[in-house]
């Protein structure tokens, strides 16, 4: 192989350390919860499925005050004031709704943006939630990390086509490619696996799941916390249980087909009751 191989591998599995440094979480500080405490809903929610299932919780808590309702063409619109609530991701959320809008875009609205960008830094101290920035930075890494190795090869290549004083043995190229190959895919599977939660969320969300399955029917939970609960750990399925017309009407369902197949039956009555509207 030649020299100039060798340091495009080198700059390779520079990238690809620097990357696993940017990526590794540091122990919990003097972070936002202690360990016998854990983050409220819409931080799990955070955790789990990012900004948009973090507001889609909150949503669930304003409407569970009558705060907020489903508009038309799968919209979300304020019905009143947020009432008694502190929490600063609810109060972003409803302050964003001036006017009806969809999920995707009430997410991506200032007001919402910075409560769930707040949330996620109290997150990212207790050691939860990767820090944006150094996501970004191992993103962009691992990307150059392919792009290294195939201008090595192209470097390679050339020099050898023209005769530029490539010193190589026979099955050179063979042995460029095993030494190149595994640098190429493991940036690529390391990007492919790249999430914003860390191993201590991940095992957060498992032991939660453990201690609250999810119900088999919507009756067998009263307490509207619970409900936003298991809205966080369990998402489309937990919508669809407690909160079907709400949830596929204001457009808070990610496969509003599937979630509707699996809608619970209507009451006797057609009551459905404050969690179930």
């Amino acid at each position: 192989m030649s020299t100039a191989m060798w340091w495009f591998i080198g700059v390779a599995c520079t990238e690809l350390a620097l990357a696993a440094v940017l990526l590794r979480t540091r122990s919990q500080e003097s972070g936002a919860w202690p360990a016998d405490a854990e983050p409220p809903p819409q931080a799990l929610a955070l955790l789990r499925g990012g900004r948009r299932a973090a507001v889609t919780v909150a949503l669930v808590a304003l409407h569970q005050r009558g705060a907020v309702a489903a508009g038309r063409k799968r919209t979300i619109r304020a019905n009143g004031g947020p009432g008694r609530t502190r929490d600063p991701v609810q109060l972003g959320v409803h302050g964003s709704l001036h006017r009806a809008l969809a999920l995707r875009t009430l997410a991506l609205r200032p007001q919402a943006r910075r409560a769930v960008d707040a949330l996620g830094g109290e997150l990212g101290r207790a050691g939860l939630l990767r820090p944006p920035a150094r996501l970004r930075a191992a993103r962009v890494l691992l990307g150059c990390v392919p792009l290294t190795v195939a201008a090595g090869l192209l470097v390679t290549w050339v020099r050898h086509g023209h005769g530029g004083g490539y010193e190589d043995v026979p099955g050179g190229a063979g042995l460029v490619a095993a030494v190149a190959v595994p640098p190429v895919l493991a940036a690529t599977m390391l990007l492919l696996r790249l999430r914003p939660a860390t191993p201590a969320a991940r095992h957060l969300l498992d032991g939660l799941r453990e201690r609250h399955p999810l119900p088999a029917h919507r009756r067998e939970v009263t307490d509207g916390r619970l409900v936003q609960l298991y809205v966080a750990l369990y998402g489309d399925p937990a919508l669809a249980m407690f909160l079907p017309r709400f949830s596929r009407d204001g457009g808070l369902l990610d496969r509003p087909s599937e979630a509707d197949e699996n809608r619970p039956p209507p009451e006797p009555g057609g009551g459905t009751g404050r969690t179930a509207r």
